[in-house]
């Protein structure tokens, strides 16, 4: 199988699962135990949480241990959204954000707090100009640093100038980001930064929210006093020692990395287009992350062509949600105003430290025998 989904999800490092591995036969103490073991089980908590903020330009006491990018964003907006609950009940996030962020939205809207989206460019960028016009009493906006299905990279430190002049805190879910570009929260703006060890050869299940040292933030899991008190309950600790380890490899390779498989990805889009020149590259005159392609093929539905590529040994992905025989446009290349015939057929590729040229030479093979078979099963809304 030739996999080309790791925006989904990456493999496990060997390194990371050997880390990981040596913690779970010797760390077997709880870390907040005071005796010796319970204290080298500590110690190793705190290397690993030193490694996640030189990974994100933080101080080792802005970083919250959490199981993954939805806990992450959801105790930085609700708690955020908490914290500052007399200042104001409304928040804000991007149109093109992760179901994540939506998800907490919503909770908070069940709440009682409203909500704003700050519209979108046709290339899949948030428009900076939006924030101005966001009503008075906002307390948290919400924007990614790289949008998970097309790559494009969000202007965020330009967003939270903007909010942080009104007053309004800022959460950045860098999690597709971290580990394909650097991710320096003081450069971003952001008060809050959440990122997810599985996306760069960590562990599933463990993640970190960087939050500020001024931030308000209220607890989501409380009773404990975990984490300095602001997410309670006992760590993940193999999962941790991994996190860590992955965001060290992951800093010292990226610059490497992010060219070698631009390269590749550029190869790839150009075997796309030759092979089929009405095909469309979403958010591609826009900044993308490296390893990123989301392309349509005018004719051919999405559910038909991941069904023709997996048959032929190729893992990709699609925005577009398929249910009772009808596929619906992603919603982000829906914000972005991508005709409906051309969104239902869309298709993410996303490239990883393991891809090979080999590999991209094979997969645009593919590509071309799915896209013949998808188009000759019939598009049909």
């Amino acid at each position: 199988m030739i996999y080309l989904d790791h925006n989904a999800s990456t493999p496990v490092r060997p390194e990371v699962a050997d880390a990981m591995n040596a913690a779970l036969r010797e760390l077997s103490a709880n870390p907040s135990s005071a005796h010796r073991e319970g204290q080298r089980v500590r110690a190793e908590v705190e290397r690993a949480r030193a490694r996640v903020a030189a990974f994100a330009g933080a101080r080792e006491d802005e970083v919250v241990f959490v199981s993954g990018g939805t806990e992450g964003d959801h105790l930085a907006i609700v708690g955020c959204a908490l914290a500052r609950r007399a200042e104001g009940q409304h928040v804000a996030f991007a149109a093109l954000e992760h179901h994540a962020v939506h998800g907490a939205a919503h909770l908070l809207h069940e709440l009682g707090w409203t909500h704003s989206e700050l519209p979108c460019d046709g290339d899949g960028r948030t428009i900076p100009d939006a924030v101005d016009a966001l009503p008075a009493g906002t307390t948290v906006l919400s924007v990614m640093l790289a949008n998970n299905e097309t790559g494009v990279l969000q202007p965020v430190a330009e967003l939270a100038r903007r909010a942080r002049a009104r007053g309004i805190r800022v959460h950045c879910d860098a999690v597709q980001g971290a580990g394909k570009v650097r991710v320096n929260v003081a450069e971003l703006g952001a008060d809050y930064v959440v990122l997810s060890g599985h996306k760069f050869g960590g562990p599933k299940g463990a993640a970190a929210l960087i939050a500020r040292r001024d931030a308000p933030l209220s607890p989501l899991s409380r009773g404990s006093a975990h984490e300095r008190g602001r997410r309670g309950g006992t760590e993940n600790v193999a999962g941790i020692v991994g996190l860590g380890l992955a965001c060290e490899l992951a800093g010292a390779e990226l610059d490497a990395q992010a060219e070698r498989i631009g390269a590749l990805r550029a190869a790839f889009e150009a075997g796309l287009r030759s092979a089929h020149p009405d095909c469309v590259i979403h958010g591609e005159r826009a900044e993308r992350l490296p390893n990123t392609t989301n392309v349509s093929f005018p004719g051919a539905r999405a559910d038909h062509l991941l069904l023709a590529l997996d048959a032929r040994g190729l893992a990709a992905s699609a925005g577009a949600a398929c249910a009772s025989g009808a596929v619906e446009p992603s919603p982000v290349l829906a914000a972005m105003n991508v005709p409906r015939e051309l969104a239902i057929g869309a298709l993410r590729f996303s490239l990883g430290a393991a891809t090979t040229a080999a590999e991209i030479e094979a997969a645009l093979a593919i590509v071309t025998a799915a896209v013949a078979a998808a188009r000759g099963a019939g598009v049909r809304a």
